[in-house]
């Protein structure tokens, strides 16, 4: 099983830039900072997990700004953040509805993803919005620039009129986007497949003993050979993909790293001695074979991606190719003696 990280959501503040100074860490909303000794005085925090909201007012009132998963040396509302806010939408998949004019009439646009209007006829245009998943930030200027406004689910704006004279001035709209989720993967041994099984003779060892003496083949007493296993995975369907990279365990030493856009293949090397003590009757010839069984099994892997604690459950297989059990196999057979009298 493998768990790329924890999946709480937190806000760390600061009393100073840079981290410094007394600091809070928190997991829920603040309404009032005050109440917890740390009002008016936050300059630079942390955030994990999803986005936090940070407001000029207590109770999530009057001028906010959002801070997506990192670390921020320095914040908007220096000295002045009162409260604070877990952003808990939803915000894979967002959309948003732009309106040409107040009360969701004239002409729309539906935005899925980070757009600046500049480039297109909807600049400087909206008058109002519908939310329909996802939480946006509604800049007055490109290329995230200027004063936002900060739209979240489930909330419609019927007239950006009296919202800081906003009316006709929006012209970048940005999805915020959730913090890096949790991801387990776990290989199903217990429906694991053998699909092929072959040996193959990885080396082959001769000795004629002519005398009328048994003979010791060798004088040492084993050796060594590589046995090589190949790893890969693949998602079961070919449309599933996740967007985040999450360690495979094999065994206690295969760690198999899936990511995006890359092949998820590795391969181990391991190290099989093999015993080699064999005496050589008299007149005979033996014949010794290393022999390495080759596995080809399969088994499925459930992956559970969990973000803001909704999983979302693919599933993978794991797939491998391995050479591991390696054994000798010894033939003896007579051979003539020289006045060409056959040992039976």
């Amino acid at each position: 099983m493998s768990t790329r990280r924890s999946c709480m959501n937190k806000i760390i503040v600061y009393e100073y830039e840079d981290f410094k100074g007394l600091s809070k860490e928190f997991t829920s909303d603040v309404p009032d900072l005050r109440s917890v000794d740390f009002g008016d005085c936050i300059s630079s925090l942390k955030v994990i997990g999803q986005p936090w909201l940070c407001f000029l007012h207590p109770n999530y009132k009057g001028l906010a700004h959002a801070y997506e998963e990192g670390e921020h040396k320095q914040v908007d509302l220096h000295d002045q953040i009162s409260s604070l806010q877990l952003v808990t939408e939803d915000l894979e998949n967002p959309q948003i509805t732009l309106y040409e004019h107040a009360n969701y009439e004239g002409v729309s646009k539906v935005i899925t993803e980070e757009t600046n209007l500049v480039y297109s006829y909807f600049n400087d245009k909206a008058s109002s919005h519908i939310v329909q998943k996802g939480t946006w930030l509604l800049y007055e200027h490109p290329n995230r620039k200027g004063w936002y406004y900060i739209a979240r689910e489930g909330t419609k704006l019927p007239n950006y009129g009296p919202v800081f004279n906003f009316d006709n001035k929006c012209s970048h709209v940005y999805p915020l986007k959730g913090g890096q989720p949790t991801v387990t993967a776990k290989i199903m041994w217990d429906r694991r497949i053998v699909e092929s099984e072959r040996h193959v003779v990885v080396d082959e060892i001769n000795g004629i003993n002519t005398t009328d003496f048994e003979q010791t083949f060798t004088t040492t007493s084993s050796r060594v050979y590589e046995s090589v296993t190949r790893h890969n995975f693949k998602f079961k369907l070919s449309t599933q993909r996740i967007s985040e990279s999450f360690n495979l365990n094999v065994d206690p030493r295969t760690n198999l790293v899936v990511e995006k856009g890359h092949i998820d293949s590795t391969i181990t090397v391991d190290k099989s001695e093999v015993t080699m003590p064999a005496k050589i009757p008299p007149h005979s010839e033996l014949n010794i074979q290393v022999i390495m069984k080759v596995v080809t099994a399969s088994a499925p892997v459930e992956i559970i991606v969990s973000r803001n604690g909704k999983p979302k459950t693919v599933f993978g297989e794991y797939h491998s190719v391995s050479g591991h059990n390696i054994n000798t196999k010894y033939i003896v057979k007579p051979i003539e003696r020289k006045n060409n009298v056959q040992i039976q």
